[in-house]
């Protein structure tokens, strides 16, 4: 058994998980620790009742993550675990091998261990939440880069101010958050993170919302197109809670058809589709990170 951990800005989950990825155990906390050291006794006290059966520990956060040495940069929403060795921690706390990856590069890996992304040689994966998190995927292997910064595509700029020298950033014009803000204060609903009714809203044809929804969708189909053209994935899949909604996809192929058709120099052909993995998408990459690492000593 692996006990594995999915740390957000608003709650950590855990899991008791078994190595084919069957999840016999699934709980959350919410995000509440100050500094790293209550983060670790925090994470200890949900992993202590089941330690007799662990053989290691997987963890997905947010921020920068060095894997190999299990160091975090930056820290995402935690800013306090900059350049802290959680794995280190952990491991001193626990007594089990333990091993990081970055949020949206588990949710990669999930896809490619378990997922859509299972028998390609190549895909971009693109998680759609508060920022926009993304995987690279060639020759079958995840890629992390020099500055361990490959997939960051929530940095990526458009529409760039040369006075200001600032542009938007990809992470805010792609976020599903901040979509379904937008919606919902333009439709004046009671609750700004309610997607359900926002979606339904589309749905209906509300001119409105459906305005809002497909400004989105170009703007989302463009960094496809500028992705395929970078490094020509097989596939670009769309994950997040977002991507539960197939109307998202299926918009972004019409979209991307349309931009094409308006311009005869595209020959990008991307594959877009729907990944497997939704909201438990970083335990099972975090999960197939550790048996990455550890192939040769953990079975």
């Amino acid at each position: 058994m692996y006990f594995v951990y999915d740390i957000g800005g608003t709650f950590i989950k855990f899991a008791l998980m078994e190595n084919n990825g069957n999840i016999k155990m699934k709980d959350k906390f919410p995000t509440t620790a100050k500094s790293a050291e209550e983060l670790v006794a925090q994470m200890v006290e949900k992993f202590l009742p089941y330690k007799q059966a662990i053989k290691g520990i997987a963890v997905s956060c947010p921020g920068v993550v060095d894997s190999e040495k299990g160091v975090i940069y930056q820290g995402g929403s935690l800013l306090f675990m900059h350049e802290k060795n959680l794995a280190e921690m952990l491991a001193r706390e626990c007594h089990v091998p333990v091993v990081l990856q970055n949020d949206a590069k588990s949710a990669a890996l999930a896809e490619l261990w378990l997922g859509v992304a299972k028998d390609v040689h190549s895909a971009a994966i693109l998680t759609l939440g508060s920022g926009v998190g993304g995987g690279i995927i060639m020759d079958g292997k995840l890629q992390s880069g020099y500055h361990l910064m490959a997939g960051e595509v929530s940095y990526m700029e458009s529409d760039f101010d040369t006075e200001r020298l600032r542009g938007e950033f990809f992470g805010r014009t792609g976020s599903a958050v901040e979509l379904i803000k937008r919606i919902a204060t333009k439709k004046n609903l009671m609750d700004k993170k309610d997607g359900e009714q926002v979606f339904a809203l589309i749905a209906h044809g509300d001119e409105e919302a459906n305005a809002i929804f497909n400004d989105y969708i170009y703007g989302l189909a463009i960094q496809i197109l500028n992705i395929q053209y970078l490094i020509d994935p097989e596939i670009i899949a769309i994950g997040g809670g977002i991507s539960a909604q197939p109307i998202v996809v299926e918009r972004l192929n019409e979209a991307v058809a349309q931009i094409k058709a308006a311009n005869p120099f595209h020959a990008a052909k991307p594959n877009i589709v729907t990944c497997r993995f939704q909201n438990d998408a970083n335990l099972y990459g975090a999960l197939y990170n550790f048996f990455i690492q550890f192939a040769d000593e953990v079975i």
